[in-house]
């Protein structure tokens, strides 16, 4: 008789195996960093699996793991602007830190390169919408912003990424409206 840890254990391993490169590919897009990219699989993989019940299917797993990836780097986003508002508070001069050369080296990679450019929210925005395939509604609802505020963030990010990358291909939802001349 399979107990509710041998199911949680068969689900984690299949989830695991056969989608682990599709969510660390994921969280390598929200993140741009592959080392922070790994630790949010591995956060959000813990945090579902602790809660997870018993019977859940790959898919269902594979969606709150999703989720949990998504607001583990919101949090990460929120605690690290909280943090440089109050960082020049502890400054001590000639306490700067000797950057990682490693950073600095180009992925080779045109999309990161790009994505890079973008804002952490635009980042965010732009990789729900176009990656994942999210509407905008749906978006806004899983970033916890109003719509507006997504549409936003969508329409800066886009813009900067048809600057390094050219036009995004039409998606068929976009409408052209002209401005009539004032009379």
């Amino acid at each position: 008789m399979p107990t509710h840890e041998d199911v949680d254990d068969d689900t984690l391993g299949v989830l695991a195996r056969e989608r682990g490169r599709a969510l660390f590919g994921y969280a390598y897009l929200l993140t741009g960093d592959r080392g922070t990219a790994e630790d949010l699989v591995q956060d959000a993989l813990v945090r579902t699996f602790s809660r997870l019940r018993a019977g859940t299917d790959v898919a269902h797993a594979e969606a709150y793991v999703r989720a949990a990836i998504l607001h583990l780097h919101l949090d990460a986003l929120r605690r690290r602007g909280r943090w440089t508002a109050v960082r020049h508070l502890l400054h001590v001069p000639g306490d700067e830190a000797v950057r990682d050369p490693a950073a600095a080296v180009a992925t080779g990679s045109a999309v990161h390169d790009a994505l890079a450019t973008l804002a952490p929210q635009e980042r965010v925005a732009v990789v729900l919408r176009h990656v994942e395939d999210l509407t905008v509604p749906d978006v806004a609802a899983q970033m916890g912003l109003a719509v507006g505020t997504v549409k936003r963030y969508l329409s800066t990010g886009s813009a900067k990424l048809a600057q390094r990358l050219g036009p995004l291909p039409d998606d068929g939802e976009h409408v052209v409206v002209h401005a009539r001349e004032a009379r």
